[in-house]
C-alpha cells in the first residue's frame, strides 16, 4: 500500500477539482508520418474510451500505432484528423503554450528512462514542474515530501539520481507525475529499464496509485505480466483497436494466450 499521510493540505493546494469521469475519449484519429517517400499510416480512425478511474494497458505489436497514441495523448504531436479529449481538455486543439500547461498540470507522463536531472536532488525532480508554473514553494514542498515518503523513498528526497537504484529512480518519477494529481497518468513501458523484481513492484505500485488518487493509468506494455496488473487491455492492431482482454482471474500466461488468439484470429 501506498504510506499514509498528514499532508492531505496539500493535495487540496495543489491538485485539480471536479469529478473524475470521462477520462479518455478518441475519435477517429489518424495519424501519417512521411519517411522519404513513403507515407506510414500510423493510426487509422481509431477510437478509445476510458470513463473511470482505473489502471489499463495497451498492447500491440511493433509498428501497431502504441508510441503514437500515446505522443498524441500527451499533446507531443497532433492527429490529422479525429478528436481527443482528455480530462476535459480538448487536447487535439491545443497550441504550442497550451500544450506545455497541460502536460505540466493536467497529466501525467511516466517514461522508461526516468527523465531526470542528474544535477537535481530526487525532491528537485519532482518540484520542477511547479517550480516551472510559479507554484508557492512551501506547498510544492510540502507535496513532494508527501508523494516521496508515500512512495517509500522519502529517505533519499536529497539523494540526486546517480546514487539512486533504478527502482528508486522510477518512484521518483511517479512522484514528479503525481504532483498535480493528475486524473490520467500515460506510462510508456515504465518498467522497460528495470529487472523482473523491481517491474512486478512497480507495476503493483501503478496500479495502487490508480486506486487511491482515482487516476486512470494507461500503461503502453509488451508483457503480459504487466498486463495481470490492469483492469483491461487494449489491443492495437494496425492503427486501430482491436478489441479488449478483461484480465481479471488471469495469469500472465492466460493474458498472453488471450492476446495471440485475438491476433491470430484478426490475421
Amino acid at each position: 500500500m501506498l504510506r499514509p499521510t498528514r499532508r492531505a493540505a496539500a493535495r487540496e493546494t495543489i491538485g485539480p477539482a471536479g469529478p473524475r469521469t470521462g477520462m479518455i475519449r478518441c475519435t477517429g484519429l489518424h495519424k501519417r508520418y512521411t519517411l522519404g517517400e513513403r507515407t506510414v499510416h500510423a493510426l487509422r480512425g481509431l477510437d478509445l474510451s476510458i470513463d473511470e478511474p482505473g489502471f489499463y494497458a495497451i498492447m500491440g505489436q511493433s509498428g501497431s500505432g502504441k508510441s503514437t497514441l500515446l505522443h498524441l495523448l500527451a499533446a507531443m504531436d497532433a492527429p490529422d484528423e479525429g478528436e481527443m479529449e482528455v480530462a476535459g481538455v480538448r487536447v487535439d486543439r491545443l497550441d504550442e503554450r497550451a500544450a506545455n500547461a497541460y502536460r505540466r498540470e493536467t497529466i501525467g507522463i511516466i517514461f522508461q528512462q526516468f527523465n531526470l536531472i542528474p544535477t537535481l536532488t530526487a525532491r528537485e525532480n519532482v518540484e520542477l514542474p511547479g517550480s516551472l508554473a510559479g507554484r508557492d514553494g512551501k506547498q510544492l514542498q510540502e507535496r513532494s515530501t508527501m508523494l516521496l515518503d508515500r512512495l517509500g523513498v522519502g529517505e533519499r528526497a536529497d539523494h540526486r539520481p546517480d546514487a539512486l537504484s533504478g527502482g528508486e529512480q522510477q518512484r521518483v518519477a511517479i512522484a514528479r507525475a503525481l504532483l498535480f494529481e493528475p486524473r490520467v497518468i500515460l506510462a510508456d513501458e515504465p518498467t522497460g529499464a528495470l529487472d523482473s523484481q523491481t517491474g512486478e513492484k512497480l507495476w503493483a505500485l501503478l496500479g495502487e496509485v490508480a486506486r487511491e488518487q482515482e487516476a486512470a493509468v494507461l500503461m503502453v506494455t509488451h508483457e503480459p505480466a504487466a498486463a495481470t496488473h490492469c483492469e483491461r487491455v487494449f489491443v492495437l492492431r494496425d492503427g486501430v483497436m482491436d478489441g479488449q482482454i478483461e484480465t481479471e482471474g488471469l495469469d500472465a500466461a492466460g493474458v498472453a494466450a488471450r492476446y495471440h488468439q485475438r491476433v491470430a484470429q484478426a490475421g
